[in-house]
């Protein structure tokens, strides 16, 4: 049955063999491009960033061969809001943030999300490598892992609703990315060949610290003590911002061993070190939960699987509700460098049984 359904498009490959499957398979399919970023960096963006204007041509000139209608449409402030500064807003906290969950949680299936369906579209396509499925006999909505292990997303995609499930298309979750790739030639994209994007999109050089002291000076601290998990103070540090757990380089203090960020207190200004079997700990708290699959009761333990950071394996473990909308984490063997800010995600085999971010490690 044909379908009118917006398109989200970044300029790259992925959302290019989106479109042209929606297209080829009868759909009435509208292109739409996010516009989220200007400043210096924006010039500087490659063309492998979704928020260079290069990308954004690339994605008018794939709609314009497929012959769907185009808009690049102005987030800019909303994405300056509810990314970039939250973004800042972590670091400085002496947390490390995600920002392309945030993205796609109040931008992509947020903002542009109500945007389709104020123009009419029943659902949102996006290049996502993941997968959705209606479970009958639950009457609930599930996030799946894409089937290509190198390039499953679904980690960026826990914080969705069953009503953004129930709305939303991913065409590529059951396709590894040669295949894609293979499926682009094949249409004669323009983008068939293009390079994946990497690292932060707004940050396209990489450094972290120099943007978040050139945009948010008012919010930068000075520097201030690294202790030794000892509580003795080996020197001082240039801001916590310009650190994360686990980091072992660039601490500027000499040990007679090798020393990894153990803990970060934004409060006293302070960074802990110690030994690399001091960053291991049991289990990490998580805050504003999404559950996907099922919500447990409170106190109700259920065996899962958690990932602790994007390009981390899967951990077995125990997780309990709480009240609040938080949940316990108990791994079943000890993990190392839980970052407060990232996000913990929760996987019952291939489905993603939910997820939040988290406070700290226990």
């Amino acid at each position: 049955m044909s379908q009118k359904m917006v398109i989200a498009m970044s300029g790259g490959v992925d959302s290019s063999v989106a479109a042209a499957l929606m297209v080829r398979a009868g759909h009435e399919c509208i292109g739409m491009t996010m516009r989220l970023w200007k400043g210096e960096e924006a010039e500087s963006c490659s063309t492998t960033s979704c928020c260079g204007a290069e990308s954004v041509e690339d994605a008018r000139l794939v709609c314009e061969a497929l012959g769907i209608p185009y808009f690049a449409i102005n987030f800019r402030e909303q994405f300056w809001e509810q990314v970039v500064t939250v973004f800042a807003q972590e670091y400085f906290a002496g947390r490390t943030p995600s920002p392309c969950i945030l993205c796609n949680e109040k931008l992509k299936f947020d903002t542009l999300y109500k945007r389709a369906l104020e123009i009419g579209a029943s659902h949102i396509c996006t290049g996502h490598y993941a997968r959705i499925l209606f479970d009958e006999t639950s009457s609930r909505w599930h996030l799946l892992r894409g089937i290509d292990p190198k390039k499953d997303q679904s980690y960026f995609l826990f914080s969705m609703t069953q009503e953004q499930l129930s709305k939303t298309l991913f065409p590529l979750g059951g396709n590894t990315k040669e295949e894609i790739r293979a499926l682009a030639l094949e249409a004669g994209l323009l983008t068939a060949k293009k390079p994946e994007s990497q690292d932060i999109c707004f940050i396209p050089d990489g450094d972290y610290p120099a943007f978040l002291e050139r945009h948010f000076p008012d919010l930068a601290k000075p520097g201030g003590k690294v202790r030794h998990i000892d509580g003795s103070v080996l020197g001082e540090h240039e801001g916590i911002h310009r650190v994360t757990i686990g980091q072992r380089r660039g601490l500027g203090v000499a040990f007679g061993e090798p020393l990894y960020v153990t803990a970060i207190r934004a409060e006293e200004n302070e960074v802990w070190v110690g030994p690399k079997e001091s960053t291991h700990a049991q289990g990490c708290l998580v805050e504003k939960m999404n559950w996907i699959s099922r919500e447990p009761s409170r106190g109700e333990a259920v065996a899962l699987s958690v990932r602790i950071r994007s390009r981390s394996p899967e951990s077995p473990a125990t997780v309990r509700p709480l009240e609040g909308g938080r949940a316990e984490v108990l791994f079943h063997t000890p993990q190392s460098a839980i970052t407060p800010g990232q996000a913990a995600v929760f996987y019952d085999g291939e489905r993603v049984y939910g997820g939040g971010w988290i406070v700290s490690a226990l």
